[in-house]
């Protein structure tokens, strides 16, 4: 009897959805080589998957590209500015893929023209109060946008899907789960590599957009003074 079809959840491609868990491995470049960002790499293939250039690379403060294997850019991630973003406790990033149906445009305004589809908001929790009264435990929100498309329809229509960080990055210890309480990726580190926060692995379930993933951890990254930030 065949087994049943894994259920995608893809936010930034159905491509980077895998019909089994993978195991990706992370390592922080240092700002003094390639300008910062991190690498992540299959860990069964060994293969590169994804980059991320940060601050160092781009040279703009609270932004950030995710690039697949082939340096072809996925994700811009930045920090929501504007009025809304002013008056909020909390400082809200967001992630952009490209719209190419809206795009157009010259190649000096890449950027705002290309990447302006929204795909998931993450709110950082230490910008609403005092870091000494922050618990390390407190849960970080996450809002994506799902497809629902199918092949056999024409149904384009987007899930709102919410997400919460429970654990605590900088400890390498942290699971990013679903609003039904189930864990779709998990941050950890081996033993034997404890002391060494720059090199860590992350465990995605079946079915989970894996670019949307690492766009969530370069952003967690950032936020607790990683490789991405200057």
């Amino acid at each position: 009897m065949m087994g049943s079809k894994v259920k995608e959840m893809p936010v930034v491609s159905k491509m980077f959805c895998s019909s089994s868990q993978v195991v990706l491995g992370v390592r922080n470049r240092p700002h003094v080589v390639g300008g910062g960002g991190f690498v992540v790499s299959d860990m069964h293939s060994h293969q590169v998957m994804f980059r991320v250039d940060g601050c160092g690379v781009l040279g703009k403060k609270d932004q950030m590209t995710l690039k697949d294997a082939y340096q072809t850019p996925l994700l811009l991630i930045r920090r929501k500015g504007g009025i809304v973003e002013a008056l909020s406790l909390q400082k809200q990033w967001g992630g952009y893929t490209s719209d190419f149906a809206a795009g157009g445009g010259s190649s000096h305004d890449h950027h705002q023209n290309i990447y302006n589809k929204l795909v998931f908001t993450l709110k950082d929790p230490q910008s609403s109060a005092p870091s000494s009264c922050i618990s390390k435990r407190r849960p970080i929100v996450v809002v994506a946008a799902v497809s629902s498309s199918q092949k056999d329809n024409n149904n384009n229509d987007e899930n709102i899907i919410y997400f919460q960080i429970k654990g605590y990055f900088p400890d390498r210890d942290c699971s990013i789960v679903d609003s039904g309480g189930n864990i779709i990726a998990q941050v950890g580190v081996d033993k034997e590599m404890m002391e060494k926060k720059d090199v860590y692995h992350v465990v995605v379930k079946s079915g989970i957009d894996q670019a949307f993933v690492v766009g969530v951890i370069a952003i967690l990254d950032y936020i607790h003074n990683g490789s991405t930030r200057c």
